[in-house]
């Protein structure tokens, strides 16, 4: 096999991953093209693709026409995306597609549906949620490992117990939030 053509079937499987994974690497990205689309019901000619974008579209260019707007975006924001990239986050992207590849049919319906559902959040609870696994994410490894284990070690009734008071905790506002901490503090000091 030449050289090249091992060169445009990686390129061609990197576009196909983007495809794939887009959705789940850049969830905040989502809102913003599908206004672009919205923007753009005509959608994109062939001949209006830059070479570049051309040569890293060629497995789409039979079909170009009748994909749909938001499709035809879609994929160009892809691969703008792509050559944006540095080559240590284009090895990244490559490994989360061998991973998304390797799991089963159900497991990734899982995901989407999780996504889904993220995505149907409000903007404020998905920055939250975004914040808080920056967090996690940024603890130390033995420390996330640690969480994890407590965290599987529980009874389903005591995940759905902080569930819960997790709830609760975000429908107080901040002020009643550190008026029952103190409560709880002077409770404390008075034992």
């Amino acid at each position: 096999m030449s050289r090249q053509s091992v060169k445009q079937r990686l390129i061609r499987g990197l576009l196909v991953m983007l495809m794939v994974m887009s959705p789940l690497l850049w969830a905040d990205e989502a809102g913003n093209a599908a206004a672009d689309a919205a923007d753009n019901n005509s959608g994109i000619a062939w001949g209006s693709l830059s070479s570049q974008e051309q040569q890293l579209l060629t497995p789409f260019a039979k079909q170009w026409a009748t994909l749909p707007p938001e499709r035809q975006q879609r994929l160009r924001k892809g691969i703008q995306r792509w050559s944006q990239m540095s080559p240590a986050e284009r090895t990244r992207m490559r490994e989360r597609f061998a991973r998304w590849q390797q799991l089963p049919p159900e497991k990734r319906r899982e995901v989407r549906r999780r996504f889904e559902r993220f995505m149907s959040l409000p903007a404020d609870e998905r920055q939250r949620l975004r914040a808080g696994y920056r967090r996690f994410q940024d603890l130390p490894a033995e420390k996330r490992e640690a969480l994890r284990q407590r965290w599987q070690q529980l009874t389903p009734a005591q995940r759905r117990a902080i569930e819960e008071r997790r709830l609760q905790q975000r429908q107080i506002n901040r002020q009643q939030r550190l008026e029952i901490r103190r409560e709880i503090l002077r409770r404390q000091m008075q034992r």
